[in-house]
């Protein structure tokens, strides 16, 4: 697919995954032939501050740093479990460290599902420690990038509270952008989701590892062309229309990657 403005940006990756860790380079080789300018890439715990720092370096015209305490910890492995106090607190002296670097707060939010906050008080530490990084995004002045799974009322009500999406239309109304992965292309209910959303409040993301455009295969940045032109068959524009909205929206969204170009 051509591209303007000079390209996509992947408002939500996860670059420094153990997924990548062997061919990297060839993902990020393919990643700028797909003609993704700005790789967001997201942490989830404490380990991936670091490594997302030096990506940054390596790659300091493509990725664009985060750093996020997610309200799982854990994962990919088997000791996965809700978020405590005490997976944030080592963190905080680094997002002062690299406050001039990173680009925004994130991976944060809930995630009440049971298997993971079966109980109130674990999702009572989830919202604790959410809310805590609400701050850190204000004091920063950085935008947040946000996980809500079966909590997204809680989270947008929390949301409105500390000042910084029928649910989704509230986001919109309160000025939050909604990015979409590849996945949606293997999901028709969200087509009516993307329809309501204006593309105004839209931005694209790949998720990568997960959520591709197949189950169980890892998903890379250069499939954001997938959303690209499923969003735009959606709205019946073209995928140009799309490109021009979504990386205007990021800049918005995120303004400190404009250093990046």
């Amino acid at each position: 697919m051509a591209t303007m403005d000079g390209g996509f940006v992947d408002c939500h990756c996860h670059i420094t995954a153990y997924e990548f860790a062997e061919d990297l380079e060839d993902v990020i080789k393919r990643t700028r032939e797909a003609g993704v300018k700005t790789l967001i890439s997201v942490t989830e715990e404490l380990s991936e501050f670091e490594r997302v720092i030096q990506l940054f370096k390596s790659y300091p015209d493509l990725v664009a740093p985060c750093f996020g305490i997610h309200p799982v910890q854990g994962c990919g492995s088997h000791d996965q479990h809700s978020v405590k106090i005490q997976d944030l607190e080592p963190a905080l002296p680094l997002f002062q460290k690299y406050r001039d670097d990173i680009v925004a707060v994130g991976e944060i939010g809930l995630d009440f599902t049971p298997w993971y906050a079966p109980t109130s008080q674990e999702r009572e530490e989830q919202l604790t420690v959410f809310t805590k990084q609400l701050q850190i995004s204000k004091d920063l002045d950085l935008p947040v990038n946000i996980h809500s799974r079966s909590a997204a009322k809680v989270t947008i009500a929390t949301l409105k509270e500390q000042g910084k999406p029928s649910v989704a239309m509230e986001g919109v109304q309160a000025g939050y952008f909604f990015s979409f992965p590849p996945a949606v292309c293997r999901n028709d209910q969200k087509a009516k989701l993307i329809k309501q959303i204006p593309l105004e409040h839209i931005c694209l993301e790949t998720d990568s590892p997960a959520l591709g455009p197949e189950k169980h295969v890892r998903n890379e940045p250069k499939n954001i062309s997938l959303v690209c032109e499923y969003i735009a068959h959606v709205k019946g524009i073209t995928p140009q229309m799309v490109i021009h909205a979504t990386t205007d929206n990021a800049l918005r969204l995120f303004p400190k990657i404009k250093r990046l170009e």
